[in-house]
């Protein structure tokens, strides 16, 4: 019975795990999302140039093929936007 759950539990592993990896959204994607936000939106001049900070820094973790951690920079931008 042990043996059955195990089996069961790797096979459970194997089919998630991918379909995890497909789940991801691709940096570029999400970058222009925030671009067409950070264009439409008004922001006071602080607001901008932390909004742009965090874009940048996303954009240098998207170049290194880093999407989480760009698309959590690009998150905090849309959250500075206001979106």
């Amino acid at each position: 019975m042990k043996i059955m759950i195990r089996a069961a539990a790797i096979g459970a592993l194997a089919i998630l795990v991918p379909v995890a990896a497909l789940a991801k959204v691709p940096c570029e994607e999400t970058l222009n999302e925030v671009r067409a936000a950070r264009s439409s939106a008004t922001l006071s001049a602080a607001d901008a140039a932390k909004v742009d900070e965090l874009i940048n820094q996303g954009i240098d973790r998207c170049n290194a093929d880093d999407d989480n951690r760009a698309n959590g920079f690009f998150k905090d931008a849309m959250t500075a936007i206001g979106k």
